[in-house]
């Protein structure tokens, strides 16, 4: 067996709408489902969200404001997942002033030579990586640059 990609990922969420809302509005995922006029063929709480690469990228299932929520500090479980927003710094300077202006609470920020990356949380406190490559770095050819220090990103 041979994994071809990453296909998709599904997260539970407090409120669908809200989620959505941060995933459509703030991000900039397409939502596909439900469509505008409300038919929703899930027939439960969800929202999904593709990028025209596949079906799918991202399903939203509701589990309600009642559940509990990720437990902080090191624990077993999704820590974070990363969505390339672009390919040079000047684009992730773009997401990082438009996620401010969003008001979206930012983790974290790092130079991990192969990205630049930006850390923030969804309004479920998921955490996200928004990264660009760094063009310049031939991980291909020599893949221990992916184990290089960690460093602070300064954009």
């Amino acid at each position: 067996m041979e994994i071809k990609e990453l296909g998709h990922l599904v997260l539970y969420v407090r409120n669908v709408e809200r989620s959505a809302a941060f995933y459509r509005d703030v991000l900039g995922f397409r939502q596909i489902m439900p469509d505008p006029s409300g038919d929703n063929p899930l027939r439960f709480p969800a929202a999904a969200f593709s990028s025209g690469r596949t079906h799918h990228e991202l399903l939203l299932i509701e589990v309600g404001e009642d559940a509990a929520s990720q437990p902080q500090g090191r624990r077993l479980g999704l820590y974070h997942f990363g969505l390339k927003v672009g390919d040079t710094d000047d684009e992730l300077r773009a997401v990082l002033d438009h996620i401010v202006a969003a008001g979206v609470q930012i983790a974290g920020a790092s130079d991990h030579t192969v990205t630049h990356s930006l850390y923030i949380y969804d309004p479920d406190g998921n955490e996200i990586e928004l990264y660009v490559d760094v063009p310049e770095v031939d991980w291909r050819n020599d893949p221990s640059l992916f184990a290089a220090p960690i460093r602070p990103l300064r954009l």
